[in-house]
């Protein structure tokens, strides 16, 4: 965060590599939705207008689809580019962006601000972008083409305790959370909806879903589409409670860089 003058600036930057977050055939069009896609996410885990994006590219094969896909970003989320640089390397190709935005509300939700007795809540559905990523169509787009969810952050900042968004599988920042907080959270994972129920521990686990992941006092109703999931809890002897069961380490419950 950014204090200038009466406004808050959130900067973030998130980067996407080949052979990490895209198949080398993937379509770079969607590589591009995608890069702007995560990096606005996470604007609005802070409730943020999006101001702009600076993007760093590297050249190489399906440039064209590429810019293509980068436009119909930009347009489709109503955001310009306002600079960058573009380099040639040779061997897998990597592309960064930063996106600025402008916080719309005081004090800015963070992941640290979980506080006891409040409800744990999640967006949507987990697991689409697993699927998607597997080849089932009707959740193709949930992997190529996530939809950030700036309205929602927006309409959640003035009222949440903490927020933030599921990258890295929900159970993962569900722990993050928790720990930023210095509070134990207690999941209930039945209570969380997933796109495939007979799969639902990999649901909880994968990733890739930039559904929002925020807390509320107790019997307030979320504004926007989610289900309450569990609850929060004094720090305890543990960081999470899943299903009445302590977890004792973060190792397994998503992806980790």
């Amino acid at each position: 965060m950014l204090e200038l003058g009466s406004e808050t600036l959130i900067v973030t930057h998130d980067m996407m590599a080949q052979g990490t977050h895209f198949r080398a055939r993937a379509d770079m069009a969607d590589v591009a939705w995608k890069l702007v896609a995560v990096n606005l996410s996470d604007l609005a885990a802070k409730g943020a207008e999006p101001l702009g994006v600076l993007l760093g590219y590297s050249l190489g094969e399906g440039d064209a689809r590429f810019v293509k896909g980068l436009g119909e970003a930009l347009a489709a989320f109503n955001v310009p580019l306002l600079g960058g640089d573009t380099v040639r390397a040779a061997g897998a190709r990597s592309f960064g962006l930063t996106a600025i935005g402008r916080a719309t509300h005081i004090p800015v939700p963070d992941r640290r601000m979980a506080r006891p007795g409040e409800t744990v809540w999640v967006t949507r559905t987990l697991g689409r972008a697993m699927l998607g990523f597997e080849g089932q169509q009707e959740h193709a787009l949930a992997f190529n083409r996530p939809m950030p969810l700036l309205a929602e952050g927006k309409a959640l900042a003035p009222h949440v305790g903490a927020m933030m968004d599921v990258s890295d599988g929900l159970l993962l920042d569900c722990w993050r959370m928790a720990s930023a907080s210095g509070v134990t959270l207690a999941l209930d994972s039945m209570a969380v909806p997933v796109a495939d129920p007979a799969r639902r521990a990999e649901c909880l686990r994968w990733g890739d879903d930039y559904e929002l992941l925020f807390t509320l006092p107790a019997g307030i109703a979320s504004l926007v589409p989610a289900a309450p999931i569990g609850s929060v809890l004094p720090r305890g002897n543990c960081t999470m409670i899943l299903d009445d069961v302590n977890v004792a380490s973060p190792d397994g419950l998503g992806y980790r860089h």
